[in-house]
């Protein structure tokens, strides 16, 4: 691991699910449509049992909560004090982080909570383009009915980069630190870069739009909708100050195939290491962009050192 200071897998995953699709064409497979972890107790209606206090210890429980009238699926792992929240990937559900809760729980101590976002895992389908002030809106209301309002440590993957950004501009109060994970992060999506990524995935989209009801495809179509104006947006997000982050960078990065690529996206989480107090880079060694499955031991140890320092 190198410090700077302070194919299961989809291709979905990336870049908002666009970039990676034209480097691995073919590694395409259905996530969206597969189960979360099996829980301990039943779904919860409403909010009044969502505490993240409730159930046994260790355990995780399913709760259901409604926003903006669509269900999503959080899964609660109760502990004490501070609540680590684990963000996956572009067409990734919460199972994504199904070896890591246990494991990181026991290290901790802390209420660990995954989510399925919308049209994922558990949670209900949203028809339309994939917006990121939903996400975060889901996000938001998701922790507020569970009753976390502070001391989060927010731990993203890959497209949920851009939620964690949005997230921490709007609500830096909520957040006590963040892990950002091989995150899409501002500095990336340039002006010469999105075309890029545009021009590249087309022939993934057209082949999507053929088969649209495969949740793989609905994922995609729904994410390249309005892809450039998004990211031209999301280009101009700043990170709050208060907030601190570690930033770990893939040493293969999602364009181990593409070195103009791969050099823009190394420099772009240096770029946003050094842009601001309380940032810390790390890379990866010898892992692929599925940095949760590659290094393990890396991610828990950053979660773990981040929550030290709020101790």
């Amino acid at each position: 691991m190198s410090r700077t200071p302070r194919k299961r897998r989809s291709t979905y995953r990336v870049l908002s699910a666009l970039a990676l699709l034209t480097l691995t064409v073919g590694a395409v497979a259905a996530c969206g449509g597969k189960d979360s972890a099996p829980e301990d107790a039943a779904p919860s209606s409403g909010t009044s049992s969502a505490s993240p206090g409730a159930g046994r210890s260790g355990v995780s429980k399913l709760h259901m909560i409604t926003n903006d009238g669509h269900r999503l699926a959080f899964h609660v792992t109760r502990g004490n004090g501070h609540t680590i929240v684990l963000d996956s990937g572009g067409g990734e559900d919460s199972s994504q982080w199904k070896d890591l809760v246990p494991k990181l729980h026991a290290d901790t101590g802390a209420t660990v909570i995954t989510y399925d976002r919308a049209g994922l895992g558990k949670s209900d389908v949203v028809p339309g383009p994939w917006k990121v002030e939903s996400a975060v809106s889901d996000l938001k209301s998701g922790l507020e009915q569970l009753g976390v309002t502070d001391n989060v440590t927010l731990v993203s993957h890959s497209q949920a980069g851009e939620i964690a950004n949005y997230f921490a501009k709007d609500n830096p109060t909520m957040l006590s630190g963040a892990v950002l994970v091989d995150a899409n992060l501002p500095p990336f999506f340039t002006d010469e870069e999105i075309p890029r990524l545009v021009a590249a995935s087309k022939p993934q989209v057209d082949a999507a739009k053929k088969a649209p009801g495969k949740p793989e495809n609905r994922q995609l179509i729904s994410t390249a909708e309005g892809f450039a104006p998004a990211h031209r947006a999301f280009h101009k997000v700043a990170w709050p100050d208060s907030v601190p982050a570690t930033v770990i960078v893939s040493e293969k990065t999602p364009f181990d195939g593409s070195p103009v690529d791969a050099q823009r996206w190394r420099d772009a989480a240096a770029s946003f290491a050094q842009d601001g107090p309380g940032r810390t880079l790390v890379t990866a060694k010898g892992s692929s962009h599925e940095v949760p499955k590659d290094r393990p031991d890396l991610v828990l140890k950053e979660i773990a050192d981040m929550l030290a320092t709020q101790r």
